[in-house]
C-alpha cells in the first residue's frame, strides 16, 4: 500500500488555498523549490498532475479537486491525533470572533465541547461582520476568526477552508411572495457576496427586484422571511422552520457554494488559539465538492 506523506499533502492544500507556489512557500517558510519538489513527488505517487499553471496563479486540476477533501480530512485526524496525546493542559484565554447567524448556528456545540475537554481555556466570543471581523484580526484584538471565505477576494488567501454548503433561495412556507411582479428581497448590505450572488442572478435573468430590507443581522433577515415580507439567500443549514428552499423550477437558479474559513490572527499560534482553532476544524469540517 502507497502511503501519502502528511508534509506533501499540507503543502497540496496550502498552495490550494493561497492560489499560488510562492505565496504558499512563504506561508509554509520553505523555498518555492522545495515546495515544487514536494508537489511533484505527490504527482508522482499518484501518477497524476494536480495543478495547472496560469501565469503566476495556479489553481486545480479535476483530479486536484478529487484529493482535496481527502488531504483535509488526513491532515484534520492527524490534529486530532497529536491533540489527543498533547499531556499538557491548554489553560488562558482565547479571543474568537465570528458572525451572528454563525454563532447561532456553530457555538453552542462547538463550545460545549470544547469547554469540556479544555476547561481551563476562557473563550471571548466577538459577533461582527465578516470585513469587521478580518480588520480586527490585522488590530490583533482577537486571536481567531470563522468568516466568510470568498476566493476572488485577495484578503481572503489566508483562511482555511472548512465548510462547504450550498447557498439557497429561501422564502416562507406560508406566503407567496415569490409571484410578486417586481421580487422583494432581505439581505445584507451591498457588500455582502451572498447579496452580490443574489443580484447579479436576478440581473442576467432579467427579473425585477427590490431590496427591501437591508441588515447585516440574521435574526432579522430571517424574519423578513418569515412573516412573507421578502425572499433571501442563506445557506442550506441556516434554514430555520417556517422557510422552504426555492427550486430552479420556480425560476430561482442555483447559487455559488457559501464556504467558510478560519483565519487566524498574530497570536493564533499560542496554544489556547491553536486548541480552540484545531477544536472549530473538526467541528465544521464538512467539505463537499
Amino acid at each position: 500500500m502507497r502511503l501519502l506523506d502528511l508534509d506533501q499533502l499540507q503543502t497540496f492544500i496550502k498552495i490550494n488555498e493561497q492560489g499560488s507556489f510562492t505565496r504558499a512557500a512563504a506561508q509554509l517558510n520553505k523555498t518555492q523549490s522545495a515546495v515544487s519538489m514536494q508537489i511533484r513527488k505527490l504527482e508522482e505517487q499518484l501518477d497524476t498532475t494536480l495543478f495547472e499553471r496560469q501565469g503566476r496563479t495556479c489553481r486545480l486540476t479535476i483530479k486536484g479537486e478529487e484529493l482535496l477533501p481527502f488531504a483535509e480530512k488526513l491532515i484534520r485526524l492527524n490534529a486530532q491525533a497529536v491533540t489527543t496525546f498533547e499531556k499538557a493542559p491548554v489553560a488562558g484565554t482565547v479571543r474568537l470572533g465570528t458572525p451572528d447567524d454563525y454563532a447561532e448556528r456553530f457555538l453552542p456545540e462547538i463550545l460545549a465541547l470544547f469547554s469540556r475537554s479544555n476547561p481551563k481555556v476562557e473563550v471571548s466570543v466577538v459577533c461582527a461582520p465578516t470585513p469587521d471581523l478580518r480588520t480586527s484580526l490585522e488590530a490583533d484584538e482577537i486571536d481567531l476568526a470563522i468568516v466568510t471565505h470568498v476566493r476572488r477576494r485577495s484578503w481572503a488567501r489566508h483562511d482555511q477552508v472548512i465548510r462547504r454548503e450550498p447557498l439557497v433561495w429561501v422564502g416562507s412556507t406560508r406566503h407567496a411572495v415569490t409571484h410578486e411582479e417586481t421580487l422583494h428581497l432581505a439581505l445584507g448590505n451591498r457588500h455582502c457576496d451572498w447579496r452580490l450572488a443574489a443580484e447579479s442572478t436576478l440581473e442576467e435573468m432579467g427579473r425585477a427586484y427590490k431590496v427591501l430590507y437591508t441588515s447585516w443581522n440574521s435574526t432579522a433577515v430571517s424574519a423578513a422571511v418569515l412573516s412573507g415580507l421578502a425572499v433571501s439567500v442563506l445557506p442550506e443549514s441556516a434554514l430555520r422552520p417556517g422557510m422552504r428552499v426555492l427550486t430552479p423550477e420556480e425560476g430561482f437558479p442555483q447559487l455559488p457554494l457559501c464556504e467558510i474559513g478560519l483565519v487566524r490572527g498574530p497570536n493564533g499560534g499560542q496554544a489556547t488559539a491553536k486548541a480552540l482553532a484545531d477544536h472549530i476544524v473538526s467541528s465544521l469540517y464538512n467539505i463537499s465538492q
